[in-house]
């Protein structure tokens, strides 16, 4: 029933003096080893050994976004580069990327509690997982491909894209666990339609889905369509990648690896620590990283976590699944956007405004993105030949810096709402409530 009942099952008192010992460790490490953190201990006049329970959590400082930005690209390392073995990075979208990098140990740690997800779904050696994550820099592919190995899962590395030919692997290599986006799952269920072929001809039979928000009903239309049980998979590059936190069978809130990771709820505003059961932003803590440790990163991410036990016997845990995010990020298709990536290519172009409005959209099961943005007067009243030149240099653009393929229209000055506050950039049409 469980991948590693030792810590998965770990009485609250044991975990929490688990959880101690390794933060202590964590402390010390970056406290000696990086320079950004020995700063923001000192601002705040901290030592390694203030830190003597788990309520000094709260003196530690927070970890942002722009921390690791700001100390592109191996300023946060806490080992020397020489004991990196793995890297992945963010696209960069908003200038330089976030850089994460993995020790040996680290990647067993990972591949650890990627493999424990996949067992919350009942994945073993006795399946044969198709991976539609994608590779390479994005911590997807990967991160679950090592756990899928170690759960001696025959794998199936497809990568996202090729729609026609994952099914055909599917269909023939008899693929019955499917890892991608939940997007993606029904964009193969709806080619599966159109391509004649019955869900029974599939020996399909779980899904593991994550990377991009989604529903209970989402869940409901996967399974239908595609004939499976479907699981909700967490994780975030900047904290390890996917397996952060995983759904058990008992489907009420994904159980957060507490051996491996300190989660708190704060109010985003005051950055209070919140108790159980109340609403707010994510916070999470890595306590056995060696690489690329972070302290109190602020995700973003809204959520809620429960302690009450689980019927599935686990005493991790628990947090709902994201309910949106307290700032203006998107994710799209598990890609990161953000509005001000838009602005920042248009002001790059003489020819458009600094007004612009993105729309989101899910269309056939698939998250789309539409840029409008308004051409100056000049630009609007010349030929129509010079516009589609524009909008085809502005979304080749865009794409790129992106990481994805927009939707680009063109509007007349003025013709976007302004306002005297706050300016709204994005519309956001996805049905994301049950």
């Amino acid at each position: 029933m469980y991948w590693n009942e030792i810590y998965e099952c770990m009485p609250r008192e044991g975990l929490e003096q688990l959880q101690l010992e390794r933060l202590q460790q964590t402390v010390t490490r970056v406290y000696h080893n990086v320079p950004h953190y020995r700063r923001a201990f000192q601002e705040k006049g901290l030592e390694p050994g203030d830190i003597k329970s788990l309520k000094d959590l709260q003196k530690l400082p927070f970890t942002v976004k722009t921390d690791l930005r700001d100390n592109y690209p191996y300023d946060l390392f806490a080992v020397p580069l020489s004991e990196i073995v793995r890297i992945h990075s963010s696209s960069g979208t908003t200038g330089k990327p976030i850089v994460v990098g993995y020790t040996r140990q680290d990647l067993n740690s990972w591949s650890e509690i990627a493999a424990r997800s996949l067992h919350f779904a009942g994945v073993s050696k006795q399946d044969v997982i198709q991976i539609s994550f994608g590779y390479g820099l994005f911590t997807g592919g990967l991160g679950i491909h090592d756990g899928a190995e170690r759960v001696g899962a025959s794998v199936i590395p497809t990568s996202g894209g090729n729609t026609q030919k994952q099914i055909m692997i599917m269909k023939d290599f008899g693929s019955t666990a499917l890892a991608c986006t939940p997007s993606y799952a029904l964009v193969l269920a709806e080619a599966m339609e159109e391509m004649g072929i019955d869900k029974e001809e599939m020996k399909l039979r779980v899904g593991i889905f994550g990377a991009e928000p989604w529903t209970q009903g989402m869940r409901r239309e996967i399974e239908n369509r595609l004939g499976i049980v479907a699981y909700d998979i967490y994780g975030l590059s900047e904290v390890m990648g996917p397996g952060v936190a995983m759904e058990c069978s008992e489907k009420i809130g994904l159980h957060i690896f507490e051996d491996h990771f300190i989660p708190e709820i704060i109010n985003p505003e005051t950055e209070e620590t919140l108790p159980y059961g109340e609403p707010g932003e994510l916070v999470f803590t890595s306590i056995t990283k060696e690489g690329f440790p972070v302290l109190r990163y602020r995700t973003r991410d809204l959520s809620c976590l429960h302690l009450e036990e689980c019927p599935c016997g686990r005493t991790h845990v628990r947090m709902d699944r994201i309910m949106g995010r307290c700032d203006d990020m998107l994710i799209i298709r598990g890609v990161n956007v953000f509005p001000s990536q838009v602005e920042s290519v248009l002001m790059e172009n003489g020819n458009a405004s600094p007004h612009y409005h993105l729309v989101v959209d899910r269309v056939n099961n698939l998250d789309v993105l539409e840029v409008q943005i308004e051409v100056s007067e000049d630009m609007f009243s010349d030929q129509v030949r010079r516009l589609e030149e524009l909008e085809r240099i502005i979304k080749q653009k865009l794409d790129s810096v992106l990481g994805i393929s927009v939707m680009v229209t063109l509007v007349e000055p003025k013709k976007l709402a302004r306002s005297e506050g706050k300016a709204k950039r994005v519309t956001d049409k996805r049905q994301l409530k049950d």
